[in-house]
């Protein structure tokens, strides 16, 4: 899907103007939790990472990767693995 937003002409200016307003949105909606952290990452095209290191550049530490992230994760694998899915190692 394509969005199209228009910028005021002080913003429009800004080197890399679609970018900043694209992180903006991705940072403040993963913030409100209205974007997961998958969302988010997926909307600035970056892996989950990636996404990790982009939001530490900007000191944004209120949603960091927790432990119960990992449970999910591992719960994920798990349903994965019995899908077969996921090859056994």
């Amino acid at each position: 899907m394509k969005i199209t937003v228009e910028l005021p002409d002080d913003v429009a200016r800004r080197p890399d103007p679609g970018r900043e307003a694209l992180e903006a949105l991705a940072i403040e909606g993963y913030r409100s939790g209205a974007l997961t952290h998958y969302e988010a990452s997926q909307l600035l095209q970056l892996s989950r990472f990636e996404f990790d290191a982009f939001l530490k550049a900007r000191n944004i530490y209120d949603h960091a990767y927790d432990v119960e992230d990992f449970e999910q994760d591992v719960e994920t694998l798990r349903q994965l693995e019995t899908s077969g899915r996921m090859p056994r190692s």
